[in-house]
Order: structure tokens, then C-alpha cells, then sequence
């Protein structure tokens, strides 16, 4: 069993930034791939990023060169540092990791972007 707990959201201005964590409990961490999701007003879930067991990185293309993931196995924690934030980035931010056919969701943090 993993928990996810994740942290960092807040209020921001268009341009600034934020660091997102997500934090697991449990074993074998390391195993995962983790996933950020985020879920903005009237809108559905969308892909956000992704970081494979090895550490190699995939976004969607409107945060490409703004958003960056990364992952310390060792404090069972994956990041999400974005910058230049804009207002269609103001979502409920959700990690999610997955081994196999088991996969586990956070209950998200609340980025909002304001001009």
C-alpha cells in the first residue's frame, strides 16, 4: 500500500513559480512511475508530467520548457518545479503512481494563478 500526500500548491502571480512535491509512504518507492495530474475549473483530468523509474522526464506540450520533473528516491518524494506559471495553469495539481495494474492517487494541492 502507498500513500501519496502532495504539497506546495498556493496562490501566484502570471510569471511566477511554485515547487510541487509529492510524498509516498511505503516500500519500493522506486518502482514507480510517477505522474502529475491536474483537474482545472470545468475542465477534466489532464497529463501533466511524468517520470519513469530511471528518472527520464515526459510533459504535455504546454509546459514543456516551463515545468520540470524530478525524483529522490531516497526521500520517497517526486517534484514538479514550474515557472513562468500562467492563468490556464490554475488547476488542482494530483500525483499518481503506478506499478503495473496498481495504481495509487494523491488528493492533490490547489495551484491558482492570478494576473
Amino acid at each position: 500500500q502507498v500513500q501519496l500526500v502532495e504539497s506546495g500548491g498556493g496562490l501566484v502571480q502570471t510569471g511566477g513559480s511554485l515547487r510541487l512535491s509529492c510524498v509516498a509512504s511505503g516500500r519500493d518507492f522506486s518502482a514507480y512511475v510517477v505522474r502529475w495530474f491536474r483537474q482545472g475549473p470545468e475542465k477534466g483530468r489532464e497529463f501533466v508530467a511524468r517520470i519513469s523509474t530511471s528518472g527520464n522526464p515526459d510533459y504535455r506540450d504546454s509546459v514543456k520548457g516551463r515545468f520540470t520533473i524530478s525524483r529522490d528516491n531516497a526521500k520517497n518524494t517526486v517534484y514538479l518545479q514550474m515557472n513562468d506559471l500562467k492563468l490556464e495553469d490554475t488547476a488542482v495539481y494530483l500525483c499518481n503512481a503506478n506499478l503495473g495494474a496498481t495504481t495509487y492517487w494523491g488528493q492533490g494541492t490547489q495551484v491558482t494563478v492570478s494576473s
